[in-house]
């Protein structure tokens, strides 16, 4: 089975459901919460579980109600979790207030993931271990390198997905093999807002790009070849919270498997068409057979969706 290491954030996720969300300076009334477990390394981890690979997750929770259920969320969708580290403190979480049109504003708190600056022992073999490692940036940037330089060591390819976005070291740049961003922080990066420029410029830094188009797809680019675009499936989008990190899931386990490019990119936008038909994040997210399905009638119908 497909190996798959994460090394990132576990968030409780804190879900105000309103028609529009507010401006500043403005209250309005929601119609819904809810608490959905959740953090970009979290999500990630689950939809690569869920989308067919044995996955391991390397983090931190705190030693608090939220921990506890983040780590059962975890191994309830086949997490192996004996790298999650349980710190003294609270757990990370993540406010997010989603709109009737499916888009979403978030505020995280990093919590116990701000202690994660650092491989505990037996991470590194983990990593050695795996055919892919899944990075983020909701943890210490420092420990992001540090386990990207662990899988350049190991021969082990590394996909990062750079939210929330910032500039990167190029240390860390240095050591990653697949950035996978979304058109803020692909422009972030790029200092370009055109998404075709935007990959060209990103070539500069890594050797392969996705950016993630939203409804339009994505866009693949790397040294040597000419950038496509695969677009997804058009679908009524309810909740867009997780999609992205849906994507990169499942394109992890696609790409480690050996699949061309452009049928990984169309199977991994047929798993994020899916989440966002559904409300929260790691609760929205597909298993394998319900992908392998929508990615079969993706190839007989018009397209739309990625976050």
């Amino acid at each position: 089975m497909t190996q798959i290491a994460v090394l990132g954030s576990t968030n409780m996720d804190l879900v105000a459901y309103v028609a529009k969300a507010p401006q500043r300076g403005e209250t309005v009334t929601g119609r819904e919460f809810r608490t959905v477990p959740g953090g970009k390394g979290a999500n990630q981890a689950i939809a690569a579980a869920r989308s067919g690979a044995d996955v391991s997750m390397i983090g931190a929770v705190g030693a608090d109600a939220f921990g506890s259920q983040l780590r059962a969320t975890l191994e309830h969708s086949g997490v192996d979790t004996d790298h999650l580290r349980t710190i003294e403190g609270p757990s990370g979480t993540a406010h997010i207030v989603v709109d009737d049109e499916g888009g979403n504003a978030i505020v995280v708190i990093p919590g116990a993931n701000g202690t994660v600056d650092h491989l505990a022992p037996g991470d590194e073999s983990l990593i050695a271990g795996a055919d892919a490692l899944l990075l983020q940036l909701e943890i210490p940037l420092v420990g992001v390198r540090v386990g990207a330089e662990a899988a350049r060591r190991h021969g082990v390819r590394t996909v990062l997905t750079p939210s929330p976005a910032q500039p990167l070291p190029a240390e860390l740049l240095a050591v990653t093999d697949l950035l996978v961003a979304n058109e803020l922080e692909a422009a972030t990066l790029a200092g370009v807002t055109d998404p075709q420029q935007a990959a060209s410029a990103l070539l500069d830094l890594v050797p392969e790009a996705v950016i993630t188009l939203g409804a339009a797809g994505s866009l693949y680019a790397a040294r040597g070849t000419e950038p496509f675009a695969v677009p997804a499936p058009r679908v009524a989008a309810v909740d867009s919270t997780g999609a992205g990190d849906t994507f990169v899931g499942a394109l992890a386990v696609a790409l480690a498997e050996g699949r061309p490019v452009r049928e990984a990119l169309a199977w991994a936008s047929a798993a994020a068409s899916l989440s966002v038909q559904r409300l929260g994040a790691s609760s929205s997210m597909p298993y394998r057979p319900e992908i392998d399905t929508q990615a079969s009638q993706q190839t007989r119908q018009p397209q739309q969706h990625t976050s």
